[in-house]
């Protein structure tokens, strides 16, 4: 029934529950595969990422759970790692060298015209101030400078799963109706999944904003676009609720079936396969 979820935040970062809650709810939800990555630490302590000295009890907990929850279902261990900059990202070896089983490689934080870290990552509300504020009301060189981190994150490597690949298309599109049909946005995001497919990394299907948005991380629009370029995809809730783990999963699987896909990549016995793409109501 592809019930996995490898995008989840528990207590260790900004996640509103400890790791058990969430291993829990999804046993009551028949969940045969899950995975915890906490936003991984950055240079600079933030109120949603994990900090170095938790690391140590982050893996001990997770290896106490497994234990503890062996037989019922398969648990599994990553981070979310954000490209900051060269020093900071999932290439760097600190991140390379923890004994992780997968990572998801994002991007939620810009540059300004200050050189000052600015969350991108917010309500569209708050985007439009921020790009009004902080880069000169100039939307379209803050899309081009996130596909280009996004790029260089690409470039760069370290990482199995590329977070909620285009986020910033339902803000940037909030703010610029009708964004997503001009043919520059179409060929940078064009660029970008022809550099994820070259480099044989997955896709996220994220479900977050579903329910509440009505919208999936990449658009719907680029299921096919995936397809054709060869990219293997799973759906991810990127939780930071237990009960909140199954959101827009069912409607996520759907989009994919119509777009073609038969198969989503899910971990079990500690390696990415291909499942077959089945649909229970």
């Amino acid at each position: 029934m592809n019930l996995t979820n490898y995008h989840s935040h528990s207590l260790y970062c900004d996640g509103r529950a400890n790791m058990e809650d969430f291993i829990r709810f999804a046993l009551s939800e028949g969940f045969t595969s899950y995975g915890f990555s906490s936003h991984a630490p950055l240079p600079f302590p933030t109120a949603w990422t994990m900090e170095w000295d938790c690391m140590d009890d982050y893996l001990a907990e997770f290896r106490r759970l497994k234990a503890k929850y062996a037989g019922q279902i398969e648990l599994y261990i990553g981070l979310e790692i954000d490209y900051l900059n060269e020093e900071s990202n999932p290439s760097v070896a600190r991140f390379r060298e923890l004994p992780l089983d997968y990572r998801i490689g994002s991007v939620h934080l810009l540059y300004n015209d200050k050189g000052e870290v600015v969350d991108v990552d917010v309500t569209a509300d708050k985007f439009r101030k921020l790009v009004d504020e902080e880069f000169g009301g100039d939307l379209v060189r803050v899309v081009h400078l996130y596909y280009e981190r996004l790029m260089r994150m690409v470039e760069l490597g370290g990482f199995d799963v590329v977070g909620h690949a285009d986020k910033m298309h339902y803000n940037a599109a909030a703010y610029r109706p009708g964004l997503l049909d001009e043919p520059w946005y179409d060929d940078l995001i064009q660029e970008y999944l022809d550099a994820i497919a070259r480099r044989g990394y997955i896709v996220e299907v994220n479900t977050k904003s579903y329910l509440e948005l009505g919208t999936f991380y990449p658009n719907e629009r680029y299921f096919p676009v995936l397809l054709e370029k060869g990219i293997r995809v799973q759906v991810n809730s990127d939780s930071h609720y237990p009960e909140r783990i199954n959101n827009g999963r069912l409607q996520a699987l759907a989009a994919l079936q119509t777009s073609g896909y038969h198969t989503v990549t899910e971990m079990y016995n500690n390696e990415w396969k291909d499942m077959p793409l089945i649909i229970h109501t």
